[in-house]
């Protein structure tokens, strides 16, 4: 469908909303009144042309008009409105300059926090977090955005929201090589699930991953750890997970590479393990003396 009628339509709209908010600030707009009343219907014109600009896939014009539309309402006093808008228009950048995006999601959030709407804030930060991860592959922004997501949806009682952002910042953290960062979190979120009917059986895989964070740093560390979480979470115990750490540990220990190989390709035969855990794998078995560091 050509949709470039829509474009010049959204143009001229644009040109119509910029007089409207020149006049509404003049002399005589001042005098004869209507001021508020232009920006408003200048607001509204803006807010229309985005969405012309966005049928026709004009995604930078889109999130311009959107902004232009975010101003106007906080000129206007409309705090809701204005962080609404400038959440169109990162959504917009979204799709065109990853950095307007996330200027104008922050520009939004500044608003929720200072409204009190902490949960809506985390979740534009998750958002900014993602735009880190994909668009602009920069972990540490997206790590920084996780953290502050977690903290706000903490304070809100929203512990499950809070855990997810945690995760995440653990995952990253260990690929970081931030060992500690990531085991206190495992810990953490461990600790917070074993007791929940619901979300226990989740709790072993936390504890997993943070004896292999452990285990990377030093084996004895790793041992004492596993010991630590049988004791707390008496359900690890008879885990499959507990069982490869020993068999590793084991392995290590005898700088057995072939047994440390063995012990994950058996576990891997029933139970998949994903590209994070087969990383930090390669790093501890990279420690047994002699190894070619696969695990083949």
């Amino acid at each position: 469908m050509d949709n470039s009628g829509k474009e010049k339509e959204a143009v001229q709209l644009m040109a119509d909303a910029d007089k409207k908010c020149k006049s509404s600030g003049s002399f005589l707009g001042g005098m004869f009144g209507g001021g508020p009343h232009k920006v408003e219907e200048a607001c509204e014109m803006y807010c229309r042309a985005a969405n012309m600009f966005k049928m026709a896939k004009n995604w930078s014009a889109a999130g311009n008009a959107f902004c232009k539309a975010a101003r106007l309402h906080m000129q206007l006093q409309n705090k809701h409105d204005c962080a609404t808008s400038f959440i169109d228009a990162g959504n917009a950048y979204k799709k065109a300059d990853p950095n307007e995006a996330i200027k104008c999601l922050n520009a939004a959030i500044d608003i929720y926090t200072d409204m009190g709407r902490f949960t809506i804030a985390a979740k534009h930060h998750i958002n900014i977090a993602e735009i880190y991860e994909s668009e602009l592959v920069d972990i540490e922004k997206a790590i920084a955005h996780y953290e502050q997501a977690a903290d706000y949806y903490k304070g809100e009682e929203s512990n499950s929201s809070a855990n997810r952002c945690l995760l995440k910042v653990g995952g990253y953290c260990a690929q970081l090589e931030q060992y500690q960062r990531s085991i206190e979190i495992y810990e953490q979120v461990g600790a917070n699930t074993m007791d929940n009917p619901l979300l226990k059986y989740s709790a072993k895989e936390y504890f997993f991953k943070a004896s292999l964070c452990h285990f990377i740093v030093d084996e004895l560390n790793a041992k004492i750890a596993v010991e630590k979480y049988e004791e707390m979470f008496p359900a690890f115990s008879d885990s499959r997970e507990c069982k490869l750490l020993k068999k590793l540990l084991e392995a290590h220990e005898e700088q057995n590479s072939e047994s440390f190989t063995e012990a994950i390709k058996e576990f891997d035969s029933i139970s998949r393990l994903d590209q994070w855990h087969t990383t930090l794998l390669l790093r501890i078995k990279k420690t047994i003396q002699g190894d070619e560091g696969d695990l083949k």
